[in-house]
């Protein structure tokens, strides 16, 4: 659910957004430019609130944000082989982790933290941002190719298995093992992603053609989708909505197609005696016959709602999301907007724009109202750790599950910044302090 980059869009508009990304329950976006970040509510149609903004990083290529929290990891490209993660609320450096090549994706839930690069991937564990394991043995992965469930109690991981195919591999981000590799597409993977639960996956390839839903952790076919014939197309965002009804797909033409995950029965006894029924039977029995790709092609199924942009050619990502109690389709553009259309969930076809924002103005900061209108995250979530040592190691106590400390831990000087970090009990993290040996 994020799009980065460096270069400005066509056209290239000066301030012009280099990332930008919905949080994992679509209720907020975080976008980068040459100045910074800033985080956005999206608990409003008519108006968007700007929860927070900072310009102490300039040229920010990779935010995210972990759900409605405070915390934030960044990447910029004037230190591209570092993350920081901050508690904006306090102005805090949680930490700051280095690593061997450009980081080129991040994804986050309540239990990990991964960091990707071209030729390996990095698990956290985000309650103390312990490295729990590095996969080194990957393909090349030039774009960061990634998906995370956003389920913590179900964080699967999933990352191309090849550079010439639409391999997927599936991985358990609890047991740290693998799961299965999936033969998604014939073509290089251009997407993936889970839906909420973390029980399907989605996927498309380079060509954008074909988009497929697979079970999880078994990775059976589920569900087949075209989203045209006549050219091929670079998708630039896969999302499934909240409830898993619908699965939302971008691309670099001016149409966001939506489909609608539902099962097709195959026997239709009530139309077998008239004479459409006859011939429809009749058609779908001649595809056995059919090349394979013919008769594939006609069991796919077509988009359910469609919306069109007013531009092409530039990156955008979309969700789906509820604000104020209806379904919205949300696109996020490089070219500094974000587009609000309505979805009809019952008929789906066109969906019609019903609001444009700037993303580029000063906004309106309302973090004390974000507060109020999300509930704060349960204390065992995120457990915050130090910011670095000037001396060799600092010594970390950490939390368990009921809210006991455990014991303190030492923690490589590279990773924490100086000074302690006291975290309000009203806030989403427990309290932790730093104590310099």
């Amino acid at each position: 659910m994020e799009a980065e980059g460096a270069d400005a869009p066509p056209g290239g508009v000066e301030s012009a957004l280099s990332c930008f990304s919905f949080n994992q329950d679509c209720t907020s976006l975080a976008i980068g430019t040459k100045a910074g970040y800033k985080l956005f509510s999206l608990s409003s149609v008519e108006q968007l609130d700007q929860v927070h903004g900072s310009n102490e990083i300039p040229d920010v290529y990779i935010v995210e944000r972990l759900f409605s929290s405070s915390l934030v990891v960044v990447v910029s490209h004037t230190k591209p082989r570092q993350m920081n993660v901050y508690h904006f609320k306090k102005g805090t450096e949680i930490c700051n982790y280095s690593y061997s090549s450009n980081i080129l994706s991040i994804r986050l839930n309540r239990q990990r933290l991964l960091v990707c690069l071209e030729e390996s991937i990095y698990i956290h564990n985000i309650k103390d941002m312990k490295l729990l394991k590095t996969l080194l043995d990957i393909p090349a992965n030039p774009t960061g190719l990634c998906a995370l469930s956003i389920n913590h109690s179900n964080s699967y991981l999933a990352y191309p298995g090849s550079l010439t195919s639409g391999e997927i591999v599936l991985y358990d981000g609890n047991s740290l093992k693998t799961v299965c590799t999936i033969a998604a597409h014939e073509g290089t993977l251009a997407a993936i992603t889970f839906n909420a639960s973390g029980s399907k996956l989605a996927s498309a390839s380079e060509k954008g053609t074909v988009i497929r839903v697979f079970s999880v952790p078994d990775g059976q076919k589920l569900y087949e989708f075209r989203r045209g014939m006549k050219r091929y197309v670079t998708i630039s965002s896969l999302v499934f909505s909240m409830d898993s009804q619908f699965l939302c797909a971008s691309s670099n033409t001016e149409t966001v197609h939506i489909f609608k995950l539902e099962q097709v029965t195959n026997s239709r006894p009530e139309e077998t005696s008239t004479w459409s029924g006859y011939m429809g039977k009749m058609f779908m029995a001649a595809t056995n016959y059919l090349p394979t790709q013919v008769s594939d092609m006609m069991h796919q199924d077509r988009a359910f709602a469609t919306a069109r942009l007013n531009f092409s050619g530039q990156r955008n990502i979309c969700t789906l999301s509820t604000i104020q109690k209806l379904p919205r389709l949300l696109v996020a553009s490089s070219n500094g907007h974000l587009y609000i259309y309505n979805l009809d969930p019952q008929d789906g076809g066109e969906c019609v724009l019903i609001k444009t924002h700037s993303l580029l103005g000063s906004g309106t900061t309302e973090e004390n109202k974000e507060n109020d209108l999300r509930p704060s995250l349960p204390q065992s979530y995120a457990a915050t750790v130090a910011r670095p040592s000037a001396s060799s190691a600092s010594t970390v106590p950490g939390y368990s599950e009921d809210g006991g400390a455990l014991r303190g831990e030492v923690i490589p000087e590279h990773e924490f910044a100086t000074g302690p970090v006291c975290l309000d009990d009203e806030n989403e993290f427990p309290p932790v302090s730093i104590r310099n040996p």
